[in-house]
């Protein structure tokens, strides 16, 4: 009976050390797990512009992305990440280097009663320090659930302001011209192509051929009669991103005219335009003006005159 005593303390005290080794190495991994390398995206984000005064979560980053859910997002919903991060990458090796921070900040709200000022979209470049100079787009819809039609379109859409906005270092987009923005349906029918998604991008083709503006004058149609036939026919991604490098080497951060805008897309595509923009918008006297004093004004800008 002693001798079986003897081994009671000594067996216990082996299991005690055991245990407490085996939770020192639990938590040393979990730590592990816990801390981020240098240089990865904050855990947790606040909000502080317009109406947006949310906290947000990181659920996700890669080298290309930082995506952020607000409280009332569905965790389990992942397609983002990839779809995301493959929009930016094509949109940085199109377009260049947008500041030095490589990532896209995507923040996603789940819209509800309390919330409902946090719908829709808006962007902002690495050159807006609102945003903590980050490229960012903020969206709110009611559901996140598929990767089709508004859900995957509208932050593609809010990440063709920044590239329409910033490209090349250049400040300032052309919505005196094209609104809101009616450069972000080729932009975002080009993404989708590039990112595998040609199903999303069939159906934005046929959306469009039905969509309608009123300006410049009633009944024009952007997509069909503008953006897609010079896409199709001069370098698609590549002549959208000759243009804003054409910008910015040419023109301050200021508006054009409509002449201004015609010679410039007629230097990315190396083909004078103005057939096709009397096509899709007519061609008033004063655009021939403007159009004739643009070639004068910007001579290095080349095509058959």
């Amino acid at each position: 009976m002693k001798f079986i005593k003897s081994l009671i303390l000594p067996v216990s005290l082996l299991m005690a050390v055991l245990v407490i080794a085996s939770c020192s190495k639990s938590k040393s991994k979990t730590d592990e797990v816990e801390i981020d390398p240098e240089g990865a995206p904050p855990k947790v984000w606040k909000e502080h512009w317009g109406y947006h005064h949310q906290v947000l979560n990181r659920v996700y980053y890669d080298d290309h992305l930082a995506l952020y859910y607000d409280n009332n997002m569905d965790r389990s919903i992942t397609w983002l990440n990839k779809a995301m991060s493959d929009s930016w990458a094509y949109v940085i090796e199109n377009y260049g280097a947008f500041g030095t921070d490589k990532r896209l900040f995507v923040i996603c709200h789940k819209t509800v009663d309390t919330t409902n000022n946090l719908g829709g979209g808006h962007p902002a470049s690495y050159m807006d320090a609102s945003h903590d100079n980050r490229n960012v787009i903020d969206n709110g819809l009611g559901s996140w659930t598929y990767p089709t039609g508004e859900q995957i379109g509208l932050p593609i859409h809010e990440i063709g302001h920044i590239v329409a906005n910033a490209s090349f270092g250049r400040q300032h987009e052309d919505q005196n011209i094209w609104g809101d923005s009616k450069f972000a349906e080729i932009f975002v029918y080009d993404v989708l192509l590039h990112i595998g998604r040609e199903d999303e991008a069939s159906r934005e083709y046929y959306q469009m051929q039905n969509t309608y503006d009123t300006f410049p004058r009633p009944n024009t149609q952007w997509f069909k009669n503008w953006f897609y036939p010079i896409y199709k026919k001069y370098g698609g991604g590549k002549l959208l991103s000759r243009y804003f490098e054409i910008l910015s080497k040419n023109v301050e951060n200021r508006d054009l005219n409509w002449g201004e805008f015609i010679h410039f897309w007629s230097g990315a595509a190396g083909a004078n335009l103005k057939e096709q923009a009397t096509i899709a918008f007519g061609w008033p006297d004063e655009w021939e003006t403007q159009f004739r004093q643009a070639q004068k004004d910007f001579p290095n800008v080349k095509y058959n005159y």
